[in-house]
């Protein structure tokens, strides 16, 4: 199987997980409508489904650097897709938490070990994991329309349907994974010795990447029933300001990936941290239809560097590759969920506008915290990218692995 393919693939695969991560808080606005739910208790389903994932994404991260566990790839899709299926058959408060808390586990457990078979499937390419991750954006994208068009047409009974994208992923990750088996048992898997470990650099990233989440996260949570606000109270804006706020990050995570190869990975997010800071006062303060250009924007600024940060979380903790991703992904979801509680009720309180403003200072201090980290080198993975036969499908003009 072609490097393309497979990535293309993954990728795919990589969206039918990720659709329920963002089908969380697309499912916020009908819990409040068909249930009544207060902020701060549809923020308890965003916290259900962060909560487990904060310490089992990366405790299968250590496991896959122990072991290679490839069947978690299909086994975890289905308990993603499982959960969220379940979340609107009871009116139960205490199995909505559990069905949602389930969800989160499997798309926690599939992170870790995906991301260290597309690092091998891509060679240590930056714009193959680049793709690999849009893969994911493109699922949180399309969570909203899913929903929208499911349980807006019949309500929360019809969940069950929700299950479908797991059912497509399960099945195409499997000739992937029988691809990749192949070619390690022929001994396409060497690599150059990993380097030594850089702890220090490894805690600020992961510092970074915790304020990314709490300003993303806390953003996906409450921008539907914001823009609902602004705009009326009408659905529908509700579920635009969504989509918009998640197909950004697709464009941003495929640009990350070119941007990176020409001025490196650690000035790129720099960069893309610094205007995100005014992107996300735009979306807090600006009125009126405006606010959706300013969403669509911290949506990129927010997700250029997300890519970036696994390959370089992964060239931090050299010898720990299923570890730094675990802790990467994991990051990149489960705090901002824990700090979701935090916002509604503070919203409840207050409002909307004055519980989402101090989100804007998150990206400065990841601006901060960048401006301290070095960039490392990508180690080489086997044979060079240039010199193989089977990139003839390469997505148009590649970046190279920063150097």
């Amino acid at each position: 199987m072609r490097r393309n393919t497979s990535i293309t693939l993954l990728s795919v695969g990589h969206a039918c997980v990720d659709v329920y991560q963002g089908a969380v808080a697309s499912l916020v606005p009908f819990f409040v409508a068909e249930r009544a739910y207060s902020y701060a208790t549809v923020s308890g389903m965003v916290l259900a489904a962060s909560l487990l994932s904060s310490v089992v994404q990366p405790v299968f991260g250590v496991l896959t650097d122990r072991r290679a566990m490839p069947w978690l790839l299909p086994v975890s899709t289905l308990l993603g897709g499982v959960g969220i299926a379940l979340s609107g058959v009871s009116g139960s408060y205490g199995l909505l938490l559990l069905s949602v808390a389930v969800s989160g586990v499997g798309v926690a457990a599939y992170h870790p070990e995906s991301a260290r078979i597309a690092r091998f499937a891509g060679r240590g390419s930056h714009s193959a994991m680049g793709w690999f991750s849009t893969g994911g954006n493109v699922g949180f994208a399309l969570a909203p329309l899913m929903v929208g068009a499911v349980v807006g047409a019949g309500g929360l009974r019809l969940t069950p349907l929700l299950v479908l994208p797991a059912l497509v992923g399960s099945v195409l990750c499997l000739p992937v994974l029988r691809a990749l088996g192949r070619r390690q048992a022929a001994g396409g898997s060497a690599a150059a010795p990993p380097g030594e470990d850089d702890r220090t650099s490894f805690v600020k990233l992961s510092l970074a990447v915790a304020c990314r989440s709490i300003v993303f996260v806390g953003l996906s949570a409450f921008i539907s029933l914001y823009a609902r606000q602004r705009m009326g109270d009408s659905a529908t804006a509700g579920t635009v300001a969504l989509f918009v706020l998640y197909l950004g990050g697709a464009v941003g995570s495929v640009l990350g990936g070119t941007l990176a190869g020409r001025w490196g990975r650690v000035a790129v997010a720099r960069w893309a941290y610094l205007v995100s800071t005014g992107t996300v006062a735009g979306v807090v303060f600006v009125p009126g239809p405006a606010m959706y250009l300013f969403v669509a924007l911290t949506s990129v600024g927010l997700y250029v560097p997300f890519s970036l940060q696994v390959t370089l979380g992964q060239d931090y903790l050299p010898s720990r590759v299923g570890t730094a991703s675990g802790i990467t992904l994991g990051l990149a979801v489960s705090v901002g969920g824990l700090i979701s509680p935090v916002i509604g009720s503070l919203a409840d309180a207050t409002s909307l506008r004055t519980a989402l403003t101090p989100l804007i200072l998150m990206p400065s201090v990841c601006w901060l915290l960048f401006r301290a980290l070095p960039e490392p080198p990508a180690p080489h993975h086997g044979t060079p990218p240039d010199s193989r036969t089977d990139d003839t499908d390469a997505p148009p003009a590649p970046a190279r692995p920063a150097r």
